[in-house]
């Protein structure tokens, strides 16, 4: 057996993010297009996730008045958006609000300017509350509504530019994008 010690943080990582791809299941997941479709983004406009199909996709799901997770794992995904153009790469980011009786279109509108997230890449999609459900289930976000908050964690999943799920992470742990 070969060292732990040869192999990169990046290469461990890989290796880690792989065997819990294969333990969970992921690599055989759901795909971009298989997902619930009906959204509509921050313009109102009606979007369907398989729009994304042909480019990479980092989805979340957040919604706009959290003060604690969400913030957090936007800011995770800004320093992500960032080591992307360093190395030249190129991906779409969604944000898919959990709480679709207030993160409506004008609320996203508002959070992307408060945010400074302008850029032409990034989506923040709403739809009903039946599509938000199917689709944190199948991609493993978990959530319930306690008085007037949401409760989750922080989950981001990664679909390849043919919409194949390829990875998941918790974005609070150390390390957690090196396999992107």
């Amino acid at each position: 057996m070969v060292p732990t010690e040869i192999y990169s943080k990046a290469g461990r990582a890989l290796l880690g993010v792989a065997l819990l791809l294969a333990v969970l299941g992921l690599a055989s997941g759901p795909r971009l297009g298989e997902l619930p479709q009906s959204w509509h983004d921050e313009k109102g406009l009606p979007v369907a996730l398989s729009a994304h199909l042909g480019r990479p996709v980092v989805l979340t799901m957040a919604y706009a008045s959290c003060h604690r997770i969400c913030p957090a794992t936007i800011g995770a995904l800004k320093r992500l958006q960032a080591d992307f153009d360093a190395r030249g790469r190129s991906a779409d980011f969604v944000i898919v609000g959990y709480d679709p009786a207030h993160d409506d279109a004008a609320t996203w509108r508002e959070y992307r300017a408060l945010h400074h997230l302008d850029r032409a890449n990034w989506s923040f999609l709403g739809g009903s509350r039946a599509d938000t459900e199917r689709l944190a289930r199948a991609l493993g976000f978990e959530f319930w509504n306690y008085d007037e908050h949401v409760m989750h964690d922080s989950r981001v999943v990664v679909f390849d530019a043919a919409g194949r799920l390829v990875a998941a992470a918790d974005p609070a742990q150390p390390g957690w994008a090196a396999a992107f």
